[in-house]
């Protein structure tokens, strides 16, 4: 006489799981590449959702100009004869190379408050 949970207890030929074994892992395999395409496409969703909708609280940091005013002129001393050289923008900073009878220099200015916040003179040594 044979019973039913004794099909499942002799071991698939070629291997040494059984039949149960087998099925089990079939599942898991199933399972666990279910999760990673649903993952992959997560990401993929995430990447393109950021990619369209650009940081929102970026514009929330800044003051607003106020109504019928233009845009802020940010005053810059530089020396007699002196250069722009170049132009570095970094978020709210705004690095300006200056090259002058005195020597090159660096001016670091806040665009949001219109302070210079650094000015770095370039010497030899």
């Amino acid at each position: 006489m044979s019973v039913a949970g004794d099909a499942d207890s002799g071991p698939v030929p070629g291997t040494v799981f059984t039949k149960r074994q087998v099925r089990i892992l079939k599942i898991a395999v199933i399972v666990m590449g279910v999760l990673l395409v649903g993952g992959f496409a997560f990401v993929l969703a995430a990447i393109v959702y950021q990619a369209s909708h650009p940081a929102q609280d970026a514009g929330a940091q800044r003051p607003a100009a106020a109504a019928g005013k233009g845009p802020r002129m940010i005053d810059l001393p530089m020396a007699p004869g002196a250069s722009v050289a170049g132009l570095s923008l970094d978020g709210d900073r705004l690095a300006v190379q200056l090259v002058g009878p005195s020597g090159p220099e660096i001016a670091v200015i806040d665009l949001a408050s219109g302070e210079i916040v650094a000015h770095v003179r370039l010497k030899p040594q």
